[in-house]
């Protein structure tokens, strides 16, 4: 009975030192500076000083402690309420990287293998065609496969922009303001692709039509896998598509920049916006709070768990953390396009993996570690993991038009911190 006991609590402290407690500590304590870290409010003051935002909340952890979380201003331009930690925000396309994990964690399971055809779960994509310049839309010439998908390499349209014609049937169909995500694949089946499966990057609506196949691979609503599997195990108690009725009041205004009154102007909040949500968009539906998502990169840094909660493994993260872009790709796209950069020594900095923006040459732009992993919002919010560091960032606003606007000053601002 005794060694029973023995090994029953071996195994106790074996489990509880494997979930170490996130939480705040000092900058020393993780090898930086306090002073030097400080800066990092400057740049946040100068933002708001500027009029460019209302208020900035920016969360720094090393080596797996908290060693910065500051929130200031306010919540708006036209609301003088100081900006609280819990405010939520609507991350967009932050969404991505949690939809992704998903996926990855059915791709564990053995429920599909990167090479598989989309249309093995997707029978709406069965005959799939492709836009060419002149003459009708051409079938594709291979099979849109689950790589295509996590890459952005499948070709599909996303409506963000009216230059390309299938941008414009993305939007004259509506595809993104499609009831739910089975309505979004009926319209979106007889639009043509923007290219052949796997010759270009275009950002696209490619991260929603993975949630619905993680819908239809798990058998459950996009929204209850993503609670069950990944908020849950790892606490995010604030991070969802329909916000509840006793925290609605802590989602922020967004503001744009008016070019006519030169300034930000806010836009309040809708009655009923983020209530009786039925599209559960997997490419940008998600409201969450800064604790709750620097818990969710601190999860990915560490391997896939977070003081206890796995969510996947960490090989699986190393895998989708890699350069997936064949250098031949080229990049096209709309909005944050890694490989659209402006010049070829720009564009060979940038890779895209499963999820991710790959960051490939520190050398080239700002302050940087080579295999920074990363991806932002279109309302201006931003996160990155710096495993050679063993540094995560998040930095939140909600500024739409925003999306990259924090990520260089704040970049230099914290990692001039590290002192070891």
């Amino acid at each position: 009975m005794k060694r029973v006991l023995v090994t029953f609590f071996a195994l106790i402290w074996c489990v509880c030192a494997n979930a170490e407690e996130f939480k705040h500590g000092t900058p020393e304590s993780a090898g930086m500076s306090s002073e030097r870290l400080d800066r990092v409010t400057d740049v946040m003051q100068s933002y708001i000083d500027r009029g460019i935002v209302p208020g900035i909340h920016v969360l720094v952890a090393r080596r797996g402690v908290i060693v910065y979380d500051n929130a200031i201003g306010t919540r708006g331009s036209d609301d003088d309420r100081p900006l609280e930690k819990d405010a939520l925000y609507r991350i967009y396309s932050m969404t991505k990287p949690i939809t992704a994990v998903a996926a990855m964690q059915l791709y564990e399971q053995g429920k599909f293998k990167m090479g598989s055809s989309v249309a093995e779960f997707i029978p709406e994509f069965e005959e799939l065609t492709v836009h060419v310049e002149e003459g009708d839309p051409v079938p594709v010439n291979r099979p849109m496969n689950m790589r295509h998908l996590l890459t952005h390499t499948a070709g599909l349209g996303y409506g963000l922009g009216n230059w390309h014609p299938v941008d414009r049937l993305f939007r004259q169909n509506r595809v993104l303001g499609s009831t739910d995500l089975e309505e979004m694949i009926g319209k979106m089946k007889d639009i043509p692709l923007k290219f052949q499966p796997g010759d270009r990057w275009d950002y696209s609506a490619a991260v929603d039509v993975t949630g619905l196949v993680v819908q239809r691979l798990s058998g459950q609503s996009f929204d209850e896998y993503l609670e069950e599997h990944i908020f849950a195990p790892l606490k995010m108690d604030d991070t969802f598509f329909q916000i509840p009725e006793d925290k609605h009041d802590r989602l922020l205004p967004v503001h744009n920049w008016s070019r006519q009154e030169n300034k930000i102007v806010m836009r309040p909040v809708g009655e009923n916006e983020y209530r009786s949500v039925t599209m559960f968009s997997g490419g940008g539906g998600l409201i969450s709070t800064g604790m709750d998502y620097l818990r969710f990169a601190e999860a990915l840094r560490r391997g896939g768990e977070l003081e206890g909660g796995r969510i996947i493994g960490r090989k699986t993260i190393d895998y989708m953390t890699q350069n997936h872009l064949p250098a031949a790709v080229p990049g096209s796209g709309t909005g944050d396009n890694p490989t659209g950069a402006a010049t070829r020594a720009q564009q060979s900095a940038f890779g895209f993996g499963l999820g991710f923006g790959i960051n490939m040459n520190p050398l080239v732009g700002n302050l940087s570690s080579f295999g920074e992993y990363n991806w932002g919002g279109a309302a201006g919010t931003v996160f990155w993991v710096d495993p050679e560091e063993d540094l995560v960032v998040v930095g939140l606003i909600q500024l739409m038009g925003g999306s990259g606007l924090l990520s260089s000053d704040l970049k230099i601002a914290v990692l001039q911190a590290i002192t070891d």
